[in-house]
């Protein structure tokens, strides 16, 4: 199957999903700003600020803010397609929901590898969600791949994209486990001045193994900028 192919199925598949799921489907759109810069030759920081809004809640269209992240990684290369990595974030939502806001300390392995024109990522999470309720630790494995839309090779300004799929397991001690999974396609681009635009949809299917999954879209939207 050619990229071109394999793009227009990954979208097509989140829109039929999408409406096949509208009797229980929530959309939001998401902005991000990321900043990373490298601090020694193999230790990078990143800095992202993320806004997450309500487009459709409960079938009903609703333009309003759900939370705003702000989250911090510390990356460390071990190898050259080998990196680890330990995150901070904290979620902002109770002044827009009235809802607790969360800390959340993150541990992370990535492993990278590119025989031909696509590159493939292995990316190893776990997390400690802090709310006022009991502590949710949370185990996610992504599967990425990403390849220049034009030949072999990406050139400046020229499109790319990214294509992932994401399982997570949620534990904790006062709910049963929770298992999510996420599918997402975006196409970016790499502009001048360590500037990428990207954007792309991403489905999510909640809590599946429940009686009532959550279906959830989200339209992103991010700006990465490397210093």
């Amino acid at each position: 199957m050619s990229y071109t192919k394999w793009v227009s199925f990954l979208l097509v598949f989140l829109c039929i999903h999408t409406m096949n799921a509208q009797d229980n489907l929530t959309g939001y759109w998401q902005p991000q700003v990321a900043i990373n810069y490298d601090v020694a030759p193999l230790y990078s920081h990143n800095f992202s600020v993320t806004n997450r809004n309500y487009v459709l809640n409960d079938s009903e269209v609703q333009l309003s803010v759900r939370q705003l992240d702000v989250a911090h990684f510390s990356n460390l290369k071990i190898q050259d397609n080998q990196s680890i990595a330990l995150g901070v974030q904290y979620r902002f939502r109770n002044a827009f929901e009235g809802r607790g806001d969360e800390l959340r300390f993150t541990q992370q392995y990535n492993f990278t590898k590119k025989p031909m024109t696509i590159r493939y990522g292995h990316r190893f999470r776990a997390e400690q969600r802090i709310t006022k309720s009991p502590t949710i630790h949370r185990f996610r494995y992504r599967f990425t791949m990403d390849f220049p839309l034009k030949g072999e090779t990406l050139n400046m300004g020229e499109a790319y994209f990214v294509g992932n799929l994401e399982n997570l397991l949620s534990v904790s001690k006062m709910a049963s486990p929770e298992y999510d999974v996420r599918l997402t396609g975006q196409i970016g681009w790499q502009l001048q001045g360590g500037l990428k635009l990207q954007t792309g949809l991403e489905y999510r299917l909640e809590n599946f193994s429940s009686g009532v999954p959550q279906n959830v879209v989200f339209l992103l939207t991010s700006a990465q900028i490397s210093l």
